[in-house]
């Protein structure tokens, strides 16, 4: 099965009709805070600040856990990130340069941090992808100033603590209620871990890493909860997504599945998916950093329920969709999962239900779902006993 990463390069090519910030090589603002560590050329790799051209409380800029709480729609977030410069340099990944504790510096920074940067040359160009929030236009780096005020206590305990296993680090300051997405900008400028581990993490990698380790962890415990008893089914719409969760009865089991609609990606519909057993998976998921932040949802959900279930995720994404990063499943996720669910005493009634929800019908999910498959074929074998 191909990733959809190559067919998300299309639709990236054809997201044009935002307008980037326009300056010149002189760069000033308030940080919100927020950084970019690229991963192409690894382990060299271009870092710097993004910086907006206003001053005073950017933070809303680079925090999505606010962004649907908010009412922002898909228009409204692509276009403040877009005014989000980036200054960039190329640095080796365990480099320790005064560029380098500068990025640092506006990354753990309690507060939006004051920037002023000197380009190579006037910023263009504007970035999308599906995993990372867009940002707008790019040069490189010349001169780089921060004021960056106080660190967050949180994060700059774990900083100093070079003893401290990043895993362990992510763990306890999640359960101390630091933002995921604060987790993922540090670990992206190499603030956690032992000492000898340290090393810069491009910021893609970072976020997966984040959702993956955190999701990892919480469902070490999930698998030991009783089963859920009935069958429930969850959902969410925005941002020209539709979400469905059904959770059923049984042993933690896990599957994700997205269908984009025709004029998306290409001319007809794609569908990608993967799946895990009670066990876990080995290796990285196709559908990419999707699957690791829906799962961190599921993993919550679970523990706040003090069950463990089947999840199977069936997600629908419509005509004028704009790729925004992968925090976008799973604060929509997290908001699926607070709502109060459909009950159902059966899995085909759970389904049914929610095939009314969605636009494709039950046999095109059947084609991509090793769930619904295994569930077809459980049925079938039914009628014969």
């Amino acid at each position: 099965m191909v990733g959809k990463a190559e067919y998300l390069e299309r639709l990236y090519r054809n997201v044009k009709r935002f307008r980037s910030a326009r300056i010149g090589e002189k760069v000033e603002g308030s940080s919100p805070p927020s950084v970019f560590i690229g991963r192409y050329g690894y382990p060299k790799v271009e870092i710097g600040p993004l910086i907006p051209l206003i001053r005073g409380d950017t933070r809303e800029m680079d925090f999505p856990e606010m962004w649907l709480p908010s009412g922002k729609q898909a228009v409204d977030i692509a276009e403040f990130r877009l005014q989000l410069i980036r200054g960039k340099k190329t640095v080796d990944v365990r480099d320790q340069s005064r560029t380098t504790e500068l990025v640092r510096e506006i990354a753990l920074s309690e507060k939006p941090a004051e920037v002023e940067a000197t380009l190579t040359r006037a910023p263009v160009g504007g970035f999308f992808h599906e995993d990372v929030s867009p940002f707008g236009p790019s040069a490189p780096l010349k001169e780089l100033h921060v004021d960056a005020g106080k660190w967050d206590p949180y994060l700059e305990k774990a900083y100093h603590d070079t003893d401290w296993r990043a895993k362990d680090v992510m763990v306890e300051l999640y359960d101390s209620g630091i933002p995921v997405s604060s987790l993922q900008r540090a670990l992206s400028v190499g603030a956690f871990g032992l000492e000898r581990n340290r090393k810069l993490v491009p910021t893609r990698w970072s976020i997966t890493a984040v959702d993956s380790t955190l999701s990892d962890t919480l469902l070490d415990e999930v698998r030991t909860l009783p089963q859920l008893e009935e069958f429930e089914v969850y959902q969410a719409f925005g941002l020209n997504n539709r979400f469905l969760v059904l959770l059923s009865p049984g042993m933690w089991r896990y599957e994700s599945i997205e269908a984009f609609f025709p004029q998306i990606i290409g001319d007809k519909l794609e569908i990608f998916g993967d799946y895990e057993e009670f066990e876990g998976r080995k290796t990285y998921a196709l559908i990419g950093g999707c699957y690791y932040s829906a799962r961190l949802a599921c993993a919550e959900k679970m523990l706040q329920k003090k069950r463990q279930a089947g999840v199977l995720i069936l997600r629908e994404v419509y005509e004028g969709y704009i790729p925004l990063g992968v925090w976008n499943v799973r604060e929509h996720m997290r908001q699926a999962l607070q709502t109060e669910p459909a009950r159902f005493e059966s899995w085909q009634a759970a389904l049914q239900y929610a095939l009314t929800q969605l636009r494709l019908p039950l046999g095109v999910w059947n084609e991509h779902s090793h769930t619904l498959a295994e569930r077809a074929t459980q049925t079938s074998l039914r009628s014969f006993l």
